[in-house]
């Protein structure tokens, strides 16, 4: 065994034993050399070692705690948790969304109707279909092909199985969509950081990078909620096209703003656009789709087929009569109206403290106090019934994520979410050592 995973082991055995416990800071990695008579370089392999392990993690500017728990062993906000107050998955489905959603749905439960909608799928879809999603997406001229998949995720994986051969690179935003992680490691795609500012991903430093396709989520970014303004599209447009790669952006979040051209409107024909009816409408009702460029409509539409992702054809047809019929916009707009409304109650109840947010969002970005570090503040809320989002999980480089939490405020009674603001608060505004965390 390598010496310094002998060194690593050691270290994990304190934690076990308690002789290291959590919240406690390891020494600077050339103290912690020089204590232990090793080589710096085995020193930052020992802690590269024990955050890939799971008992510590890196803080930027910092240093190296000693983890407040475990990190789950499914992908983060990967399903719903067992907390009393969810601020961790964004769905938003609103109390009278339900019998709009049903009435749309009542011609297709026709024996004649449904017999068809009961047939085999396809990637392409009917012109009905392809015709509705593009209306519902096209800006200032940029009519897009249309290709169907069975979730938001799905549509994602096959844009990046498409154009990132495994093994290959693939250029994302340094604090990025957990999900995305996920499909990269399953997919055996390498993630490369790309630095953003408060306007979004920075062209000249993805310019600096050797990548084979770029994925992006210019429009209410998730976690940072910020929204890249034209200039920088128009910036990261001419960028692209100079380094030749494709652009994949996530527009999940884009019926929320949709005074924003997506960025697919100012690199039409180098820009797969990935979006899904699950927050427009509800996660149990979703349909993914890709707007793509005439050109790779072929060459996504196999990526869909190979990977399994070719949406049910009954699942088309519903977001068709959903987007045709009107439901789908009656509830975006009564989602616009929630969202600024949640932001609104956020803002207040958080006051003096500091956070990131569009006011049309449906989360925000909690850059927390010095004195609280964002796994134990996590640790503690848990243990208040609250369940949010540590900045790791959204952290492309293990051990280098920002002192920060997401909370995600679509899913909780208005009422829960201010009761549930004001222990936050309440939590913050005092120290870890008062909250009780063991």
């Amino acid at each position: 065994m390598e010496d310094y995973r002998i060194v690593a082991d050691e270290i994990s055995a304190d934690v076990e034993a308690g002789r290291l416990r959590p919240g406690d800071r390891l020494p600077p990695q050339r103290r912690f050399a020089r204590e232990r008579g090793i080589a710096n370089s085995t020193a930052a392999r020992v802690y590269g070692e024990l955050v890939r392990r799971g008992v510590v993690v890196g803080e930027v500017g910092r240093g190296t705690f000693v983890r407040a728990g475990r990190p789950p062993l499914e992908t983060a906000l990967a399903e719903p948790g067992g907390a009393t107050v969810d601020l961790e998955l964004n769905f938003a489905v609103l109390p009278e969304q339900s019998a709009l959603v049903g009435k749309a749905l009542e011609p297709l439960l026709r024996e004649d109707v449904l017999t068809a909608a009961l047939r085999p799928g396809s990637v392409s879809g009917s012109k009905q279909a392809r015709d509705a999603v593009a209306g519902l997406i096209a800006k200032d001229g940029w009519t897009p092909e249309v290709l169907f998949a069975g979730s938001g995720r799905q549509a994602i994986a096959a844009a990046i199985a498409a154009f990132v051969p495994m093994g290959e690179r693939l250029a994302v935003e340094a604090i990025t969509y957990p999900v995305v992680k996920a499909l990269a490691g399953r997919l055996g795609v390498q993630l490369v950081p790309i630095e953003t500012d408060d306007r979004g991903l920075i062209p000249e430093a993805l310019e600096a990078a050797s990548v084979r396709a770029l994925y992006v989520q210019p429009t209410l970014h998730n976690p940072l909620g910020s929204t890249m303004d034209e200039a920088r599209r128009i910036e990261l447009a001419e960028t692209v096209r100079r380094m030749d790669i494709p652009v994949i952006e996530d527009g999940i979040y884009t019926f929320l703003r949709p005074e924003i051209r997506p960025f697919a409107a100012y690199a039409p024909e180098r820009t797969v656009f990935a979006d899904s009816m699950s927050k427009r409408l509800a996660p149990g009702l979703t349909t993914g789709f890709l707007a793509v460029p005439a050109a790779w409509t072929e060459r996504l539409a196999a990526a869909v087929r190979s990977g399994g992702w070719v949406a049910p054809r009954l699942a088309v047809e519903a977001a068709t009569r959903w987007i045709t019929g009107g439901t789908l916009e009656t509830v975006e707009r009564a989602k616009r109206l929630d969202a600024a409304e949640r932001q609104r109650l956020t803002a207040e109840r958080l006051a003096g403290f500091t956070l990131r947010a569009d006011p049309q969002a449906y989360h925000c970005w909690w850059e927390l106090p010095e004195h609280w570090r964002a796994e134990t503040f996590v640790a503690a809320a848990a243990r208040r019934g609250i369940a949010v989002t540590p900045a790791a999980a959204f952290a492309v480089v293990p051990g280098h994520a920002p002192n920060a939490v997401r909370l995600a405020v679509s899913s909780p009674p208005l009422e829960t979410l201010a009761a549930a603001l004001d222990v936050l608060a309440g939590l913050a505004s005092g120290r870890p050592e008062d909250a009780g965390v063991d």
